[in-house]
C-alpha cells in the first residue's frame, strides 16, 4: 500500500491487520461495514477502500446519515422529481445516482430511520430505487461502504435496526481500535500530524519533552485520533518552533483526567427479572466471536475455523446463513 493511499499511521498489530484487510477487500465489490468509536478514522478508511478499488475513476459520495434530518434524508439519498413536495421546483438526483459506478459512503448508518432502512435494503437487493414522488425505478451500480460508532448487534436486539439490513451491510466488517488501545502509536501520530501541518500550514513544533510525551501516551483519548490531531494543531499555534513541555499540554492531558475504558466481558450477563431469550443471546455471542476470529485471521476461513475449534465447512455454512459471504466468493 502506497503512502498516498495508506489510510492510517501506526505499527500496532491491530492497525496492521486493518491495513491488510483494507487491501484485500478493496479489490472486491463486497459491502463493507466500518465499526469504531468517533474519531478513529472511519471515513479515512472508506476513502482508502475506494481509492484502491477498480471504481477509483468514479466518485465516492459521502452521506452523513446522522447530520441530515430524517424527513430530508430520503430525498438526499434517492433524489426527487419535480413537484414531489412543496418547494420541489426541479427534479434532483440523489446521492445514490451520483455514485453510479462508484462508491457511496453511508456514515452513521445506525441513525437511519426504520422507514429508510427498508428502502436501503431494497436498493441493496434490487440495485434500484424510486426517487421521492417518482414511479419509475432507477437502476444503479454502487458499492456500499457504511460506518457506525454504535453496536449494531445491540441495536438489532433492541429492535432499532433491521436484522436483515445488518447482515446485508456486515458482509465484511472492519473494526478500528480506539487510540487508547494502541498508545504506542501516539509518537508516530504526533510526528505525522506535525509534518502535515508543516506542509499545509507552514508551522510546526520542534518536538516534545520526555515528560510531555509520557503524558500524551498515558492519556485515554476519548476523541481518538481526531482529538489528537486537533491538539497538535493547537500546540503549533502556541508552541511553534519550540519543544512542547508538560505545561503546554491541555490540563486534562497533563493531569490525566481521561479514564480509559474498562474492557468488556463478553460473558458477563445477569438474568433480567423478566428473563431473556437465551437462543438470541447465544446467537449474538456466536456472531461476535466468529467476527473476531475472521478479523484476527484477515478472513482466512481455515485459520478462523481453527481458532473457533470447528470444521471449516461448519464455519462456511454459518457465514452463508448470516450473509457474510459475497455471492461470487468461493467456499
Amino acid at each position: 500500500m502506497s503512502e498516498l493511499s495508506r489510510p492510517m499511521v501506526g505499527e500496532d498489530p491491530a492497525i496492521q491487520r486493518v491495513l491488510r484487510l483494507i487491501e484485500k477487500v478493496a479489490k472486491t465489490d463486497s459491502t463493507v461495514l466500518i465499526l469504531g468509536e468517533s474519531g478513529t478514522g472511519k471515513e479515512v478508511v472508506a476513502r482508502a477502500i475506494h481509492e484502491l478499488s477498480p471504481r477509483v475513476k468514479k466518485s465516492m459520495v459521502p452521506v452523513n446519515c446522522g447530520a441530515i434530518p430524517a424527513n430530508l434524508l430520503e430525498s438526499e439519498l434517492f433524489g426527487h422529481v419535480k413537484g414531489a413536495f412543496t418547494g420541489a421546483m426541479h427534479s434532483r438526483e440523489g446521492r445514490f445516482e451520483l455514485a453510479h459506478n462508484g462508491t457511496i459512503f453511508l456514515d452513521e448508518i445506525g441513525e437511519m430511520s426504520a422507514i429508510l432502512q427498508v428502502k436501503l435494503l431494497r436498493v441493496i437487493q434490487e440495485r434500484a430505487f424510486e426517487p421521492v414522488g417518482g414511479t419509475r425505478p432507477v437502476e444503479v451500480d454502487v458499492r456500499i461502504v457504511a460506518a457506525t460508532n454504535k453496536d449494531l448487534e445491540a441495536e438489532v436486539a433492541a429492535g432499532r435496526f433491521r436484522e436483515d439490513l445488518f447482515y446485508r451491510l456486515n458482509v465484511v466488517p472492519v473494526t478500528l481500535p480506539p487510540l487508547r488501545e494502541r498508545a504506542g502509536d501516539v509518537p508516530l501520530l504526533l510526528e505525522h500530524f506535525n509534518k502535515k501541518l508543516a506542509t499545509t500550514r507552514k508551522r510546526s513544533v520542534k518536538g516534545y519533552s520526555d515528560e510531555a510525551l509520557q503524558k500524551l501516551c498515558e492519556y485515554g483519548w476519548p476523541g481518538n485520533v481526531r482529538e489528537l490531531e486537533n491538539m497538535v494543531e493547537r500546540l503549533t499555534v502556541f508552541c511553534m518552533d519550540e519543544i512542547v513541555q508538560i505545561e503546554d499540554l491541555p490540563p486534562k492531558v497533563a493531569e490525566g483526567r481521561a479514564v480509559k475504558a474498562a474492557p468488556k466481558d463478553a460473558f458477563a450477563q445477569d438474568l433480567p427479572e423478566d428473563g431473556l431469550d437465551l437462543r438470541e443471546m447465544l446467537n449474538t455471542l456466536e456472531d461476535r466471536l466468529i467476527k473476531q476470529a475472521l478479523e484476527r485471521t484477515e478472513w482466512n476461513k481455515n485459520r478462523a475455523a481453527t481458532l473457533l475449534r470447528m470444521n471449516r465447512t461448519t464455519l462456511v455454512e454459518k457465514l452463508k446463513k448470516r450473509g457474510w459471504m459475497a455471492p461470487d466468493e468461493n467456499d
